[in-house]
């Protein structure tokens, strides 16, 4: 049972999550790739491989012959960019006997579009924040009132808080506009075959940021949600929280998990001010905050692995203790075995 992690980068702690719940379901090896040969977790995995850029021609053809040759059964992709590639090749490593984890096309299409992601939060009766697609639009309904500065100004397909600027006023408005349009190409968020502008125009909302880990198994269906309020941030990723029984976000994942039936893990990203929640972002994939989950009690790997062999997964994989306080901290990591994945 050997599990595999693409563009694994930092993410240590799903390295050690994934080895205990091998080690307690017969065991296998798990596996890490990722372009940069000194990326944190290839040292701890297994076995390690550097991959390739995802813009390389032979990319997927690449990686289904190394999950044939090392009998990978389940993939994971830690990188939002390489999420819509894989999903529509799932049939393709599932004739290998891969099971990719991740959600339909559609789904992560949601997830990646900020105005899907609206759109999608409206129809379904839950609370987002509008998005204003350019200048003339945003500065219409800051003179009707509908916003008010501060503003966030984001891709629209956006990653780890990338080109994400607040802006006070209209100067710093017009400023930020110009600037992060010049800035998108650089850093690869601009959709130039779709079209539409890379840039979004949203108000900022008042609240505490918490973080949701809403757990669908393995053919959609929902399962659990848990809360997570976020203590502190760092480079777009939450860096201490604790976690949290609060039965109105514990709804709201619900909600999500049934009506997007995403497969396994999505990330949510929730203002919650007094009695209304507002969605600022979903990803369909492990996100930053799992592991403050995890320490409290959840075991969502054991409960994957599981569903995967047809079993039903521990009895107790779902329990998280509230108020338990964590933070994440840098530590060394040795890095000398990685091999070129062909």
């Amino acid at each position: 049972m050997n599990v595999l992690f693409t563009c694994a980068g930092r993410r240590n702690y799903l390295i050690h999550f994934f080895k205990r719940a091998l080690d307690g379901q017969g065991g296998g090896k798990v596996l890490a790739g990722d372009m940069n040969p000194y990326a944190p977790a290839l040292g701890d995995a297994d076995e390690s491989i550097v991959l390739p850029s995802l813009a390389h021609d032979n990319y997927v053809d690449d990686l289904l012959s190394y999950c044939r040759r090392r009998s990978v059964k389940m993939l994971f992709s830690l990188n939002d960019d390489e999420l819509a590639l894989l999903a529509e090749c799932k049939e393709s490593f599932a004739r290998l006997g891969t099971r990719v984890v991740l959600s339909s096309p559609e789904v992560i299409d949601i997830c990646s579009d900020k105005v899907k992601t609206f759109e999608f939060s409206r129809e379904i009766g839950v609370s987002a924040p509008q998005c204003y697609r350019d200048l003339a639009s945003a500065r219409q309904a800051l003179e009707r009132g509908h916003i008010h500065f501060p503003l966030f100004i984001k891709p629209r397909w956006g990653t780890a808080s990338l080109c994400v600027e607040k802006v006070l006023d209209d100067e710093e408005l017009e400023w930020a506009w110009r600037f992060g349009n010049r800035k998108l190409s650089r850093l690869g968020l601009r959709r130039e075959e779709t079209g539409i502008g890379g840039l979004i125009i949203q108000g900022a909302l008042q609240g505490d940021e918490y973080g949701l880990d809403v757990i669908n198994d393995l053919d959609g269906n929902y399962r659990a949600t848990f809360v997570k309020k976020k203590l502190s941030m760092r480079s777009g990723e939450t860096e201490r929280a604790v976690t949290k029984d609060n039965s109105m976000l514990l709804e709201l994942g619900e909600r999500l998990g049934r009506r997007l039936n995403h497969v396994g893990v999505l990330d949510c990203d929730v203002i919650l001010n007094g009695n209304k929640c507002h969605v600022i972002d979903l990803n369909p994939r492990f996100g930053g905050g799992y592991p403050f989950a995890d320490v409290a009690g959840a075991r969502v790997p054991e409960a994957l692995i599981a569903w995967h062999k047809g079993k039903i997964a521990p009895y107790d994989w779902n329990t998280v203790r509230p108020g338990v306080v964590s933070s994440k901290y840098d530590c060394i990591q040795t890095v000398d075995h990685a091999s070129p994945l062909i």
